[in-house]
């Protein structure tokens, strides 16, 4: 039997939306956030962006976030899932999703359709080390894996402010 690929299609990614966001009390790079991406209960997020945004910015932001990550505490919040951002030597910007992308929606990738992988597999199979390499952004700001768009809704996703050929 053929090893299975592991791409982009491995991750969760979905469309959400931050409800809460507050600086986390002994982390001075973290952020803790409650986002809605269409599940019965926020989940609880922690960020280290506090060198690129305030707190009160982060509310409201629409914003794409992996979903099938194990919860695990950063420096004692239980952090459930990562918000996709893009960077580059001076800056972090989130990837934004489509505006009309709905809340929950799974962002795709043509090409690489399938389901995705168990949170116990994405840790196990160090997926995030084979796929993070070949998400990027192009020359427009849309962020891609393997050269190809992410896309939810109508569009693409793209990093705020268009950051250009960033990680």
């Amino acid at each position: 039997m053929a090893p299975v690929e592991m791409d982009v299609s491995k991750l969760d990614i979905r469309v959400g939306v931050i409800q809460e966001a507050w600086e986390h009390e002994e982390a001075d790079k973290l952020f803790c956030e409650k986002i809605d991406i269409g599940e019965e209960q926020p989940r609880e997020i922690a960020s280290g962006l506090r060198a690129y945004y305030k707190a009160e910015d982060l509310i409201g932001k629409r914003v794409c976030v992996l979903a099938n990550l194990k919860s695990r505490k950063l420096v004692g919040f239980p952090s459930h899932g990562m918000v996709l951002c893009a960077s580059n030597d001076d800056s972090v910007v989130f990837v934004n999703p489509p505006a009309d992308a709905a809340i929950g929606e799974r962002v795709a990738c043509a090409g690489f359709e399938g389901e995705p992988a168990t949170e116990n597999a994405v840790q196990k199979k160090k997926v995030l080390d084979k796929v993070f390499p070949d998400l990027k952004t192009d020359s427009n700001g849309v962020a891609s894996y393997k050269g190809i768009p992410l896309t939810a809704g109508s569009g693409s996703c793209v990093a705020e402010g268009g950051l250009a050929d960033a990680q």
